[in-house]
């Protein structure tokens, strides 16, 4: 494979806000020294991609190829590239560039950098722009790729690179990675879902906590939550007040937090994950009277990745999927934003015959 030239492929891309994907023809980079050429297997798809194709925070930049849950096979590296070989599986997550010089970058926590670059609706440092999972292949920095576990399936793994370690992330941060403590799980969707099997599989008691009664069976019987609370449930919701030593609250609209910080404890942690481009509210009492506390996390660094997909494999945790073909992917998105799908839609880029 000549390294030295660019190469055409396929992606699905959105065109204008409405979102809608079609196939789109455009240009890779050619394999740097650094670089790792992926042939792409499958992509996850996530909340976030609808907030991007739908310039739903007004920075949307046309044509956009989307997916950051993306697994695929090494068919070429670079001359300076150590950690990979042609034939491993690997994974590209949210982000595929960084400065190396910040702080966050210095201490492990490269997501949190100013110049970081986005795996899609971005500007590389070639001044070309970034495109996702969702196309036939990809060109990325080696630090930005991550080996998968022998063993773990890639339709599996692919929401892990996003939802899953956007949950184990906070939790080991924030020291929370201890057994017999009590978390909540606010919202149970792609996100939500791998908070409950992880939490689960730290040893923890976990309640999830959601708008209606229609995810109990599912949380309580095929998740194995402990608890599960309505939150419009005023009676309930008073039982479990002062209850919880954190909440992962995934929910990626608008919703009032006051009703959740009352659930904490003294020193409770109320962690957003979700994006929202509209303002939340709460009174201060609520935060002050037991020294609660509001933070957010933002996915995870390569190396909480790293250990996420070895926890995961350790503790044999999977995630809930509907495999689906590229061609089905505008349906796949309309239900994604109706909240239906059990828990991840994972794109099978590979079946799909994108270059032919």
């Amino acid at each position: 494979m000549d390294s030295e030239t660019e190469r055409t492929i396929t992606g699905w891309a959105a065109r204008d806000p409405s979102g809608i994907l079609s196939p789109y023809t455009y240009s890779l980079r050619k394999t740097g020294p650094d670089d790792v050429f992926i042939k792409v297997m499958c992509c996850g798809i996530c909340h976030t991609d609808l907030h991007q194709t739908k310039n739903d925070l007004g920075m949307s930049n046309y044509p956009m190829v989307p997916g950051h849950e993306v697994v695929g096979e090494v068919v070429e590296v670079g001359s300076d590239v150590t950690k990979f070989s042609v034939g491993d599986i690997v994974g590209v997550g949210c982000i595929v560039g960084s400065c190396r010089n910040c702080r966050p970058c210095n201490i492990d926590n490269e997501q949190y950098c100013l110049k970081k670059i986005w795996s899609y609706n971005d500007v590389y440092t070639d001044g070309q722009p970034t495109q996702g999972g969702f196309a036939g292949s990809m060109v990325v920095d080696q630090k930005f790729v991550v080996k998968i576990p022998d063993g773990m399936e890639p339709e599996q793994v692919a929401p892990l690179l996003c939802a899953g370690v956007t949950v184990y992330s906070p939790l080991n941060h924030f020291g929370l990675t201890g057994s017999g403590l009590r978390g909540g799980i606010l919202g149970l969707g792609g996100v939500g879902h791998m908070g409950v099997k992880i939490a689960k599989a730290m040893g923890h008691h976990v309640t999830v906590i959601s708008s209606s009664e229609k995810k109990k069976v599912e949380a309580l019987e095929h998740l194995g939550a402990d608890e599960y609370l309505v939150s419009s449930d005023t009676e309930g919701m008073q039982m479990a007040a002062d209850s919880l030593d954190y909440i992962i609250d995934t929910v990626p609209v608008f919703h009032p937090l006051e009703p959740y910080l009352s659930l904490l404890k003294l020193d409770g942690k109320l962690i957003l994950t979700g994006v929202i481009n509209t303002p939340l509210q709460f009174v201060t009492p609520m935060l002050m009277l037991g020294r609660r506390s509001i933070t957010g996390s933002f996915i995870g660094s390569m190396k909480e990745t790293e250990e996420m997909l070895q926890f995961c494999k350790e503790k044999d945790l999977t995630s809930m999927i509907e495999v689906v073909k590229m061609d089905y992917v505008n349906i796949a998105m309309e239900r994604l934003e109706k909240n239906d799908v059990r828990y991840r839609f994972v794109v099978d880029v590979i079946g799909s015959k994108l270059d032919q």
